[in-house]
């Protein structure tokens, strides 16, 4: 089945519309929907769809399958909600909603209306994560010891000129929120849930209201100890991840907004060897990377062969880390998970 998609938002949304355009057997773009017709026409026309500034008048229509919703964070629940009550199936692009409350509030809505509901994370997708799970599913981690994650991204006092950048009320958060969340929603993809943070964040490159570096420190269920080092103030823009197994010690590419894309480095612990980490990634076939791959991951899970979608309760995770994170960093405590409606910050984590 094809379906039809209308992507709501010019911005970001420009990057969706390629990742649709590498699966058109699954998806066709019918219509942007953004209120600067001028932004979002270029795009309209690279793509031969319809053009609109109307989002009301694209959930009347009985032709579009799915709402692609990439607006400014604080819009998100609103249109989500119009979107699913309106009988759409819903991507959202990340975060999904800014606060644990609206994110229950929206499951709620799903579960009322039948709907359904995937949230954007990207970077799930690619040869390096499809190398990984490989060799899970040979059984040649083991336990994972310790891991390191790195978000060094350059941001430039010139990237908050758009008005609802580097403010609580237009993004909710800053590069825990609106960067690294992306990376950490990694780690439970990959090693389960985390147990426990500890977190320290502050705003030492540009002059905004939210915080652009980070240093955390987590526990995971497994008991595995990972470091996770945030800052947009580098000279370069790198995403990393090293974890060590018991059978090997893997390093992420350092791409920043595709880091599975690439290969990954694999280097074998005794007792495993290289050559038996070799032969695994040998048979690892070629994989859709990206917003490609997860699309496609939705098609298949829209076409009841689910599993490797990203889902709602991943969504609600990584805002539960979130909120865990600004919670230590106002307390100065660790910070146990998973949270309920009764944390502090439930309703909101903005001060």
């Amino acid at each position: 089945m094809t379906y039809r998609v209308s992507v709501i938002g010019a911005g970001i949304g420009a990057q969706h519309m390629a990742g649709f355009a590498e699966v058109p057997e699954h998806f066709q773009v019918a219509s942007i929907c953004d209120l600067n017709l001028d932004r979002a026409r270029p795009l309209a026309e690279e793509h031969g769809c319809a053009l609109t500034d109307d989002f009301a008048g694209v959930l009347a229509d009985p032709d579009i399958d799915i709402v692609d919703i990439c607006l400014p964070p604080h819009l998100h629940f609103g249109a989500c909600v119009d979107a699913l009550r309106a009988g759409k199936k819903v991507i959202c692009e990340k975060p999904l909603v800014t606060s644990l409350e609206k994110a229950d509030e929206l499951a709620k809505v799903v579960k009322e209306t039948g709907g359904f509901l995937s949230p954007v994370f990207q970077y799930r997708f690619g040869i390096g994560a499809a190398q990984l799970h490989a060799l899970f599913d040979a059984g040649l981690a083991g336990r994972c010891y310790a891991g390191t994650l790195e978000t060094h991204w350059d941001r430039p006092a010139s990237y908050y000129d758009i008005d609802w950048r580097g403010t609580w009320a237009g993004e909710s958060g800053g590069a825990l929120l609106g960067h690294a969340i992306h990376i950490h929603d990694l780690l439970p993809a990959f090693l389960g849930p985390v147990a426990r943070v500890f977190a320290d964040v502050a705003t030492r490159v540009n002059e905004i209201e939210v915080e652009d570096c980070a240093a955390l420190s987590l526990r995971m269920d497994s008991g595995a100890l990972i470091t996770s080092s945030v800052t947009l103030g580098c000279a370069e823009n790198i995403s990393r991840m090293r974890l060590m197994f018991e059978g090997f010690t893997v390093e992420s590419d350092h791409a920043p907004y595709s880091l599975a894309a690439g290969p990954w480095r694999f280097v074998a612990r005794a007792p495993t060897t290289q050559a038996q980490i070799d032969a695994v990634l040998a048979e690892v076939g070629v994989v859709r990377t990206g917003y490609a791959g997860m699309f496609t991951a939705l098609a298949d899970a829209l076409g009841g062969r689910g599993g490797c979608e990203v889902s709602l309760e991943d969504g609600r995770r990584s805002l539960e880390f979130v909120t865990a994170c600004y919670h230590s960093a106002r307390t100065g405590r660790s910070v146990d998970l998973p949270l309920g409606a009764d944390h502090p910050l439930y309703a909101s984590w903005v001060p």
